[in-house]
């Protein structure tokens, strides 16, 4: 039995300059070994393996070719020339990388100028110029004479360009002032009949030839003067003035609640450019014969420490045509679904688009009040709000997103500007709040969502754009005095179960006066603690002297 070496051996044919035996000398090549070897051992010439077993296209480069145009070698795959066949030449419009490109010395603009006419004759006729047409010069900018300073041209050419104020120039001691105004020694304000004094700039008088300045008694303490003063805030004397401010909110119990009642961390552009422009804080109004309106929305406390959004959105709006007759009013309020992604632009989208569908059906909201034709309403606010939650469907699916995550809830009041018409139209859909505050006492269930025997209010799930029904009604008549409020569950649910809530806003907004902006976006973030939503409220004022007055 052969060995295991010996049955992989294979006959290899002898190498080497000679024989042992003083033989044949042995082939020096691979081709001369297969040639010694007897007939039918060894390949024949026909079946050699090709150097190039792939059939490569044969491209003809014009760039490419020789100097004495030449074919490119028929064995390279490539196409190109090998240099050790056929001298090669370097392509002239092949740069290595570290070459740059070096502009030409000389200027060839005065030849191209000389060949242009040439050039032109060459063109075809609709792209020649006219004859006689010569190039514009180049633009160049007007010199204007020097301008005199704004000093210079006010005071006069002998008046230094950096004047200082008065009574700070080093060239005059400042006059004794004379009293002027009450309450400030010493001091007027307005300008005088061409003395080219700006309004409002306090400019101090000389006094009179021959005259002593007048006593004005003991000048009043001095008062610290504003950041940036140039002389450290030592001015002329003021007199302190104590300037009222509103403070932090009033709260619920003895104490407040744990976050602070100012605006927190803001999202971040890079996150949700959407998001990040949202205001933290919304006030609006308006005013008409025997109504006044106070909006506000502001950000909760949970979503200012996560640096969220603010989810609500509020809506006041005037549809119709003009006239009190034609006029209705758009009181909404929207709360983004918490859950979802992009509700706070859903609920912004939705506003707006319920305000666009009812304006050109004004006049048919009004007459549906005036019959008291529910049905009517009913169809009138349905495909408002189903158009709103299409047009918002569409607009999220063309952009690539889903609908599910812009789901926001939706309250509606519509208020008629006829001063004779008393009742208002109120939809909505998922939940919310809507109160009623009349002689100082509150009904927080106006629209009947309590559940029977439960006490609480109803938070159902129903959201746009998923839901495309509301419900609706007609509220009314309003009296004389009445305070409505449309708000979000950010208001609705502590002022349905805290006492100490509705006694503080009964006692602000039910005493006949309407707070102005500042005073009810004050009054309207009083807190109680669990409660860290977005807060947003749209209230109605019915003027306690009827519907008749004009603003």
């Amino acid at each position: 039995m052969k060995k295991r070496s010996e049955r992989y051996e294979q006959p290899v044919p002898p190498q080497g300059n000679t024989d042992a035996d003083g033989g044949d000398p042995a082939p020096s090549s691979l081709d001369e070994t297969w040639a010694s070897l007897p007939p039918g051992i060894g390949p024949t010439p026909a079946e050699q393996p090709d150097p190039y077993p792939y059939t490569y296209p044969q491209q003809q480069d014009p760039r490419r070719q020789d100097a004495r145009d030449q074919d490119p070698h028929p064995q390279d795959p490539r196409g190109q020339v090998p240099r050790g066949q056929v001298p090669y030449e370097r392509d002239p419009y092949e740069r290595d990388s570290y070459e740059q490109y070096q502009r030409p010395e000389r200027d060839r603009r005065p030849e191209q100028d000389q060949q242009r006419p040439e050039q032109e004759q060459q063109r075809p006729e609709r792209d020649r110029l006219p004859e006689g047409y010569q190039r514009p010069e180049p633009y160049r900018l007007p010199e204007y004479p020097e301008r005199q300073g704004p000093y210079q041209e006010r005071y006069g050419e002998g008046y230094p360009e950096q004047a200082p104020y008065p009574g700070r120039s080093p060239e005059r001691a400042p006059y004794p002032e004379p009293p002027g105004v009450p309450g400030v020694p010493g001091r007027r304000t307005g300008p005088e009949s061409g003395s080219g004094v700006p309004a409002g700039v306090e400019w101090p008088e000389a006094p009179q030839a021959g005259t002593a300045a007048p006593e004005t008694g003991p000048a009043p303490g001095p008062v610290p003067g504003p950041a940036g003063d140039r002389d450290g805030g030592a001015g002329p004397d003021r007199t302190a003035t104590t300037v009222p401010t509103l403070g932090a909110p009033r709260h619920s119990g003895p104490k407040p609640p744990l976050y602070a009642p100012h605006p927190g961390r803001l999202p971040s552009v890079r996150d949700d450019l959407d998001a990040a422009v949202l205001p933290d804080i919304v006030v609006d109004g308006a005013t008409y014969p025997g109504l006044t309106v106070r909006a506000a929305s502001v950000r909760g406390d949970s979503h200012r420490y996560e640096s969220g959004p603010r989810q609500d959105s509020l809506c006041v709006a005037r549809l119709g045509g003009p006239g009190e007759e034609n006029g209705l009013l758009l009181l909404a309020v929207a709360d983004g679904v918490g859950s979802a992604a992009r509700s706070h632009v859903g609920s912004q989208d939705v506003c707006r688009r319920i305000a666009l569908f009812l304006d050109p059906y004004a006049d048919e909201v009004i007459a549906a009040l005036r019959a008291g034709d529910r049905p009517a309403l009913g169809a009138l606010v349905n495909s408002a709000v189903g158009s709103a939650a299409e047009g918002l469907t569409q607009r999220v699916t063309q952009r690539g997103g889903r609908p599910a995550e812009h789901a926001t809830t939706l309250r509606g009041l519509l208020v008629p500007l006829d001063p004779e018409l008393r009742e208002r139209a109120w939809f909505t859909v998922g939940d919310g709040g809507a109160a009623l505050l009349r002689d100082g006492v509150w009904d927080t269930d106006v629209f009947g969502e309590e559940q029977v025997g439960s006490g609480v209010i109803d938070t159902g799930t129903a959201a746009l754009p998923g839901s495309r029904l509301a419900r609706s009604g007609i509220h009314g008549p309003a009296a004389p005095g009445d305070v409505f409020v449309l708000s979000t569950d950010g208001l609705s649910t502590p002022l349905a179960g805290d006492a100490g809530m509705r006694d503080f806003l009964a006692a602000a907004w039910g005493q006949g006066e309407v707070p102005g902006p500042v005073d009810f976006l004050w009054q309207f973030q009083y807190r109680v603690k669990s409660y860290d939503d977005d807060r947003t409220a749209v209230c109605l004022w019915e003027d306690p002297a009827g519907r008749r007055d004009t603003v």
